[in-house]
């Protein structure tokens, strides 16, 4: 039987600009991810559709998501086949396309780790872990898009 897991976070638009959404253009797309007990996010929207290009926008988190969970269950995983991961970075990139509406979606995401290894361990049991990671990953379950990778390997 499955067990339900529910999470919380609090979202505070703070783009009220003095007549809040009385006019398109009067008001600011942005808002703060205000999790009690965690530091307050500044987020605005997609730099595409006028926000601030220095903040977090909702494409940003779910792909920083889809790689976190990914990386946290490669570590996992990798600890229960023996393999010994000394470093983990990932530039994940994210596909998307949108209509003239301005309407989006992912249609796909590519996970680019570079991984160090512990000198001795084999690359490809490795590689062969990220296979395993769609099966677990809470996020990338939960998207409806394919998501690739392509790992590098280095050795420490």
């Amino acid at each position: 039987m499955p067990k339900a897991h529910d999470f919380c976070s609090h979202i505070r638009w703070t783009g009220n600009l003095g007549q809040g959404n009385a006019t398109y253009k009067g008001y600011a797309r942005r808002w703060q991810v205000v999790t009690p007990g965690k530091p307050v996010i500044e987020c605005s929207n997609d730099p595409l559709l006028g926000g601030d290009p220095t903040l977090h926008n909702p494409e940003d988190m779910l792909l920083n998501a889809l790689s976190a969970c990914h990386m946290l269950w490669y570590l996992h995983l990798a600890f229960e086949a023996g393999i010994v991961v000394l470093d983990y970075e990932d530039a994940p990139l994210g596909h998307g396309e949108s209509v003239a509406s301005g309407a989006g979606r992912f249609v796909g995401a590519t996970l680019r780790p570079v991984i160090t290894l512990a000198i001795g361990t084999d690359p490809l049991a490795a590689d062969a872990v990220h296979g395993k990671i769609h099966e677990v990953c809470f996020i990338a379950k939960s998207v409806n898009f394919p998501v690739a990778y392509e790992a590098r390997y280095l050795h420490g």
